[in-house]
């Protein structure tokens, strides 16, 4: 019978033991590579050595029945086992090849059905005593022709693939004479059995089959080899890569942009044209980082890079010097070109960036230098640009060009710097507190804070001597923690010395008050402090909702939730006062003083403040008036329903120990 050529323990043996070996090599290789086309290089030998024992198990049980239950199923399990050896191999060859990724669903698509063919194949006949051509047929005849023809298929698949190297050449070959080999057999087994050729073409196809397998060994390891290779090389020039180039955007990092300009500017020389070198900074961008997540600040740095390198006016040198600071220089060939690139470059950057579900909008600042007209190195060149950016930003101007007599201002800005550092650790900025009267109790409402630099060397500086300098110097958010929590200093120390509790009034400017961490700072503070929410009133201006209405509203609604009441300051000098007034749950707004000057003399300034009042009592909202100077405004405002107002006809300014002399006298 046509079964006992399937019959050699030594060599089956000795191809488990060679298997076992090679897995367990490809195994620790997947180990310590991770590639997917190893893990199923690793699950094909897997199921081929199942298949060589299963061989080997059916050789020493010996069961000569051929509708024994127990040769059934060892059968299904040894032609199982070769047929997902080979459809793994079929997979790890395309994944290694392609290097597209394997769907999970097609992956068990495929072991579904080689399993339910086998299954049938194996099933079908096999309780017919009668029946042996018929299984041969089936589990012998198809099952090789199939898979002959998969070797075959895949075999000029690698022939057509337009990469080739050695390695994928050995598989190539060796499936097409895998291929030949079992569609030789399958056609055998037809036309032969039976016939003393048949027996001779079983025997040579066992040692065939040997030598494939040693070949198929091969093949892996000068894959594995070749990729180590590639592992290695790619190594190498990513760290080069990575030398040269920002790792997060792709950009050139410092040192490659410090390379780089030389040469660009040696060929803007030789095309008759300038270099100009401009800097970018983006706007905001920790507010980015705090609202949207880091992740999303890393898309937009790297969106920035990429639209700057894409730029139509085709730049030389595209860089990310640090954090979100760019540079970007292109060849200029008449000076009108100039703000048209910076204008250029804020139009780029400004377009909005889509993350997510999220429409996000920058603004930056830019300064710039140009060569040769401010020098020929291209350190000093970035260091006049960036001299240009700080003028930009301290200025709050879009783009700047550097001029001579920056590095005099940037030195006095950096003296003033270290003397305002100087006052936030020696605590030499100190309040004063300016009452406001309610007009209907005639008591006191509250006090606004009004911050003075207590200076070392000049005495008591008002407001207006150093807040344009903590601006410019980005300083708004010491300035306003500072006085926040001294305020909170104060009531704390009120409610336990007088058991008053008074209202303090601080102005927030818009950095931080859209800082999304604002509200847990204010949080903080009442807890550390002890106070009552209602203690503490936040005024910000006009500007600062129009910037982002809608952030300012929810900020708004979570300090309210607090108890933390919020106030509109300088009202009316905004851009659409009235437009924006009834959607804000604000609880109080402030009259600018600039209409009340005027107020008892000036019928349009009547006019003017009694609709405001008017419209905001509407509204539900309380209304203060500032810079009341005299009895006249006093009176008229409170004929017009005023509730409340500030000014020096009431009480100018006053230190701490002056306050408390007022609170007594008007209890």
């Amino acid at each position: 019978m046509a079964e006992q050529f399937f019959t050699s323990p030594l060599l089956y043996f000795v191809e488990t033991m060679v298997l076992m070996i090679l897995a367990f090599f490809l195994f620790m290789f997947y180990r310590g590579f991770g590639r997917t086309y190893v893990k199923l290089w690793v699950i094909a030998l897997g199921w081929l050595v199942v298949n060589r024992l299963v061989l080997l198990l059916m050789i020493f049980l010996d069961i000569t029945k051929a509708t024994d239950p127990i040769l059934i199923g060892l059968t299904f399990l040894n032609k199982l086992s070769f047929n997902l050896s080979t459809l793994m191999l079929f997979w790890a060859i395309y994944k290694a090849v392609s290097g597209s990724d394997i769907i999970p669903r097609r992956l068990w698509g495929t072991i579904f059905l080689v399993t339910l063919f086998t299954f049938f194949s194996v099933i079908l006949f096999a309780f017919d005593d009668y029946a042996t051509f018929n299984r041969l047929y089936l589990r012998e005849s198809l099952n090789a022709f199939i898979v002959g023809c998969g070797f075959l298929a895949s075999s000029f698949w690698l022939f057509n693939q337009p990469k080739s190297f050695f390695a994928s050449r050995i598989f190539m070959w060796l499936f097409l004479a895998l291929g030949f080999r079992f569609v030789s057999y399958s056609l055998a087994s037809v036309m032969l059995l039976g016939t003393d050729y048949f027996g001779d073409i079983v025997r040579a196809i066992l040692v065939f089959d040997s030598g494939a397998y040693a070949v198929l060994g091969y093949a892996m390891l000068i894959w594995m080899q070749g990729a180590e290779r590639n592992i290695a090389i790619t190594a190498i020039n990513r760290a080069q890569y990575l030398g040269k180039h920002d790792q997060l955007t792709g950009a050139l990092n410092r040192e490659q942009v410090l390379e780089k300009l030389p040469f660009a500017m040696e060929k803007s020389q030789q095309s008759g044209a300038r270099l100009a070198i401009y800097l970018i900074d983006i706007k905001r961008f920790k507010f980015i980082n705090d609202t949207y997540g880091l992740s999303a600040g890393d898309y937009i740095l790297a969106q920035v890079a990429i639209r700057l390198s894409q730029s139509v006016l085709l730049p030389d040198v595209v860089g990310r010097l640090s954090g979100d600071s760019f540079v970007f220089a292109i060849e200029i060939h008449e000076l009108s070109q100039l703000s048209k690139a910076a204008d250029h470059i804020h139009d780029i950057i400004s377009a909005p960036y889509e993350y997510q579900e999220h429409n996000i909008e920058l603004k930056a600042s830019v300064g710039y230098s140009l060569y040769p007209d401010h020098g020929d190195d291209e350190e000093d060149l970035l260091k006049k640009a960036n001299l240009a950016l700080f003028h930009a930003e301290t200025e709050s101007i879009a783009s700047v060009q550097y001029i001579e007599g920056m590095q005099a201002k940037g030195r006095e800005l950096m003296a003033i710097e270290k003397e305002l550092n100087h006052a936030f650790e020696n605590n030499e900025f100190i309040l004063y507190f300016q009452p406001q009267l309610n007009l209907y109790s005639n008591k006191l409402e509250g006090v606004e804070a009004l911050v003075r630099w207590q200076h070392p060397e000049k005495g008591l500086l008002a407001p207006g001597q150093f807040l344009d300098k903590i601006e410019q110097l980005s300083m708004n958010r010491e300035l306003d923690h500072y006085v926040l929590e001294l305020s909170a200093q104060k009531i704390q120390h009120w409610l336990k010395e007088f058991k008053r509790r008074v209202t303090i009034a601080v102005n927030v400017t818009s950095v931080e008050f859209q800082d999304p961490q604002f509200v847990g700072y204010i949080q903080s503070l009442l807890y550390q402090y002890q106070i009552p929410p209602s203690s503490i009133e936040l005024e910000i201006t006009e500007n600062v909702v129009i910037n982002d209405i809608e952030s300012v509203m929810d900020t708004i609604i979570k300090l309210q939730n607090l108890g933390i009441r919020v106030s509109i300051d300088d009202f009316g000098t905004g851009y659409s006062s009235l437009a924006y007034l009834r959607k804000l749950p604000i609880d109080k707004i402030k009259i600018d003083r600039s209409f009340i000057q005027e107020v008892a003399n000036n019928d349009s300034d009547v006019t003017i403040v009694k609709s405001m009042i008017k419209l905001s009592h509407g509204l539900g909202k309380r209304v203060l008036a500032e810079g009341v100077e005299d009895a006249n405004q006093l009176q008229l405002l409170r004929k017009l329903g005023c509730d409340a107002v500030q000014g020096y006809y009431i009480a100018k300014p006053l230190p701490e120990e002056e306050l408390t002399k007022f609170l007594s006298r008007r209890d």
